[in-house]
């Protein structure tokens, strides 16, 4: 699943090859890539036809481009999922085999495809926050801001982590606390914090809430440098090219292999489904628990 360096890339592409361009026409070609469209298809097409997009936001892991010449407030939103991608690409190019939607630009050029092998993620044309600048959509207003926004309050969030009455990963999960943080992330920060993944975070001291937070931010910046992380070919950017950040993971999926501080080797632990990966020294399982 892409988490937010992965996400910010691709809104980084959007901002610079689509904004401020009018949509001509929509191709909706899978109904389930706009399932979350309440009318339908045609209602998605007919809704985007005519409109100009503005500049791409992003919320978390969930992507939006404000719309003009819709009405009032409305927004494309866009979730990728588990395999989604936004190219854009030259209307030459043949189409990908699972291209679900396409969007055709009044000047003639670079086209906007959504393709989406698993058809997890999706599009939709939603209604904004009223009078919000960013175009919010409703539906992600209650997803908190994330680490690389400037708007980020550092400060009430450590406090919140702090009372929080749950365990550390599972707070950096928890996208109405902090948004954008997914389990690659949220075990690279707390590799370099070293702190378990189970500690229970009424536990945790001012310090190392903060300092919590500020490898969340550092290992994050340092993925959106090169790209993101790819561990195959379904996460790209909008030019299709994958991400590098994989080679400089310290945690997560180096199982059995040494620890960049220690030398011990990384472990994998089941947990909610996913895994976690933490050295077995540096982050010691909390003595109130035996699990892990």
């Amino acid at each position: 699943m892409p988490e937010l360096p992965e996400v910010e890339v691709v809104r980084r592409g959007l901002a610079n090859w689509v904004a401020g361009r009018t949509v001509a026409d929509v191709q909706v070609l899978h109904p389930r890539a706009v399932r979350r469209q309440p009318a339908g298809a045609a209602d998605f097409a007919a809704r985007l036809t005519g409109t100009t997009l503005g500049t791409a936001q992003r919320r978390g892991k969930y992507l939006w481009v404000p719309l003009a010449g819709s009405g009032a407030g409305f927004s494309l939103i866009g979730h990728l999922g588990m395999s989604g991608q936004l190219l854009v690409q030259d209307p030459s190019v043949p189409d990908e085999t699972h291209l679900r939607v396409r969007l055709r630009f009044t000047d003639g050029g670079r086209e906007l495809r959504f393709v989406d092998q698993r058809t997890f993620g999706g599009l939709a044309v939603e209604e904004a926050e009223d009078g919000d600048p960013e175009g919010t959509p409703l539906s992600i207003a209650h997803i908190a801001r994330d680490p690389l926004d400037p708007r980020f309050d550092d400060t009430a969030f450590a406090a919140a982590l702090r009372a929080k009455r749950t365990t550390v990963k599972r707070a950096l999960l928890d996208q109405t606390l902090i948004s954008g943080v997914g389990n690659i992330y949220a075990d690279e920060a707390l590799w370099r914090s070293r702190l378990h993944y189970d500690r229970p975070t009424a536990t945790l001291t001012r310090p190392q809430a903060a300092e919590l937070l500020a490898n969340a931010r550092e290992v994050m910046t340092a993925a959106l440098a090169v790209g993101g992380t790819s561990f195959d070919s379904l996460y790209v950017n909008v030019n299709g090219e994958s991400g590098y950040f994989s080679r400089d993971l310290d945690a997560y999926g180096r199982e059995h292999e040494p620890c960049r501080r220690c030398a011990t080797p990384i472990r994998r632990a089941a947990w909610m489904n996913r895994s976690s990966y933490f050295c077995p020294r540096c982050q010691r399982v909390p003595r109130a628990r035996s699990g892990g």
